[in-house]
């Protein structure tokens, strides 16, 4: 028995940002951007919001799985640039969808998310299956939610964190939204194997501040004895406070990220093969997170695998984030590169360090 991908969905905002267009910008041009990454067009949000882009990428992965809003038990969405602190994402998109018997929740792991979030999802409706199964009532088994079927949708807007005058960064990220119906099969193998992973990032490697916060700001400089008093900071007081260094944008150390990812994504994909007691060899395609393609192109002279067995989608829309490897995977199922039986591993990696990958049989 196992969790099947039933549908998958992608969207795009409508602008696209070339090479051409960046060069504008910073002093770059498409060859030196292609050439280092494999891309060559982004698409950048000015009037989509987040939630734009994941309700019509869910819309596109429940058409895709002829399922309607209603049959919907869970949705998951992994993002690092959500609209909201609260509600989160994922109760936004439940609202715009109409998911109304849904249980839903954001999930953070940057551009592993996808791998986290199906990862997560799969385990849950296992959990719920075996909880329903007759010999279950002597195993004490808890009883929570009946989830049969789940969305699972990364998005993310990363030109929101992106310092669009950091030619390193700002020729890499893109906008977009990618979307995977699960659905629990008691038939059919569905995921066979999973594999997570996080590394410490003492140094930062890849890194973004958090939103700046004041909301203790009146307190940081009164003493223990004054903690419950209530104080008002001056106009002089937050101007200081702004003033300090604040970096809201995405920070890299690309050869670090460069060396670790591409042995990393390998690592990821034996680990999953070897827990499922799959060759290697019997894998049909492995859909990456869409960093750069000399990271993947690296990742696959370590696996000893020809390129032809890897998804590569990042051409035309970068990286972009913990939608990525959701849209590489339903690019792959759109030109069928996908057949009923075959072995897929998805992986991802992303800030935190984390890393990621899933084995499923489609």
């Amino acid at each position: 028995m196992g969790c099947t991908v039933a549908g998958t969905g992608k969207a795009l905002p409508e602008l696209v940002v070339t090479n051409d267009d960046l060069s504008q910008v910073v002093e770059t041009n498409d060859e030196w951007i292609t050439e280092r990454t494999g891309i060559r067009n982004r698409h950048v949000a000015l009037e989509e919001t987040s939630t734009d882009l994941a309700a019509d990428a869910g819309r596109a992965a429940l058409a895709d799985a002829d399922m309607a809003p209603e049959d919907v038990d869970l949705l998951i969405c992994m993002t690092i640039t959500p609209d909201a602190v609260v509600p989160s994402q994922a109760c936004l998109v439940k609202a715009r969808l109409g998911l109304e018997r849904a249980v839903a929740f954001d999930l953070n792991a940057a551009c592993a998310g996808c791998v986290y979030g199906i990862d997560v999802a799969a385990d849950m409706m296992e959990a719920s299956a075996l909880a329903d199964l007759p010999e279950a009532a002597g195993l004490r088994l808890a009883r929570g939610n009946r989830i049969r079927r789940a969305l699972v949708i990364g998005v993310d807007r990363l030109s929101r964190i992106t310092d669009w005058t950091d030619r390193s960064t700002c020729v890499l990220f893109g906008d977009g939204a990618g979307a995977v119906v699960l659905e629990w099969n008691a038939e059919v193998p569905g995921i066979l194997s999973s594999f997570l992973e996080n590394t410490d990032d003492p140094t930062l490697a890849l890194a973004c501040d958090q939103l700046r916060d004041l909301s203790t700001f009146p307190f940081g400089t009164i003493g223990q004895e004054k903690a419950g008093a209530i104080m008002s900071a001056s106009v002089e007081e937050v101007a200081e406070e702004l003033s300090r260094p604040h970096h809201p944008f995405i920070s890299m150390q690309g050869q670090k990220i460069f060396k670790w990812a591409s042995r990393a994504m390998a690592d990821a994909v034996r680990a999953a093969c070897e827990r499922a007691d799959v060759p290697l060899e019997d894998v049909a395609l492995i859909v990456p997170h869409q960093a750069n393609e000399r990271i993947i192109r690296f990742a696959a002279k370590k696996l000893g695998l020809p390129m032809d067995r890897f998804q590569v989608s990042i051409q035309n829309v970068g990286n972009t984030s913990a939608s990525s490897v959701l849209m590489a995977l339903a690019d792959a199922y759109r030109t069928e590169r996908i057949q009923p039986g075959d072995k897929v591993a998805l992986v991802g990696f992303g800030g935190g360090l984390t890393l990621g990958a899933i084995l499923f049989q489609a």
